[in-house]
């Protein structure tokens, strides 16, 4: 499992019915965050629960904003910021052959979707407040403020 975390001052998701892009009235789903973290997640087929336990106790409890003195110090929690979770399996892109990626390491619905509810249950759970999410295998629109910026990647296979 491999996660994408943005620092962001804003950030929103937002799907719109097929054929009718940036059409307000043709929105069926909508989600937007203040001051948090956007996670990006991409699950790999060799996933499993244990990944989701040690990546939620990682980006829930990185230090990645700052204290009173303006050092990074504090975590999502400690300043009780939110968190928007977007599933990606472009996070698992293979580019070794060519110039057209390959998306053979990234997990199929049946591991990837219980696996990133998962995630998202227990990350609100353990920041003690809801995460907004986008919706699984959708196209969706994007737009991130990243405050820094900061970006951190984390693999829960590569474990740094």
């Amino acid at each position: 499992m491999r996660l994408v975390i943005q620092r962001v001052s804003r950030a929103s998701v937002t799907v719109y019915e097929e054929g009718h892009e940036y059409d307000k009235s043709h929105i069926t789903h909508q989600e937007k965050i203040g001051k948090g973290l956007m996670i990006l997640l991409g699950v790999e087929e060799t996933d499993l629960p244990t990944d989701v336990e040690w990546l939620v106790g990682k980006a829930s409890m990185m230090r990645i904003f700052d204290d009173e003195n303006g050092v990074m110090n504090l975590s999502l929690k400690d300043i009780e910021g939110e968190c928007m979770v977007v599933s990606q399996f472009t996070l698992f892109a293979s580019t070794k052959k060519g110039n057209r990626p390959s998306w053979y390491r990234a997990a199929h619905h049946d591991i990837s979707v219980p696996l990133y509810e998962e995630f998202c249950a227990k990350m609100s759970d353990a920041i003690g407040r809801p995460v907004a999410k986008g919706v699984f295998g959708a196209d969706m629109k994007v737009e991130i403020i990243n405050d820094g910026p900061v970006t951190i990647i984390i693999d829960s296979k590569n474990k740094e």
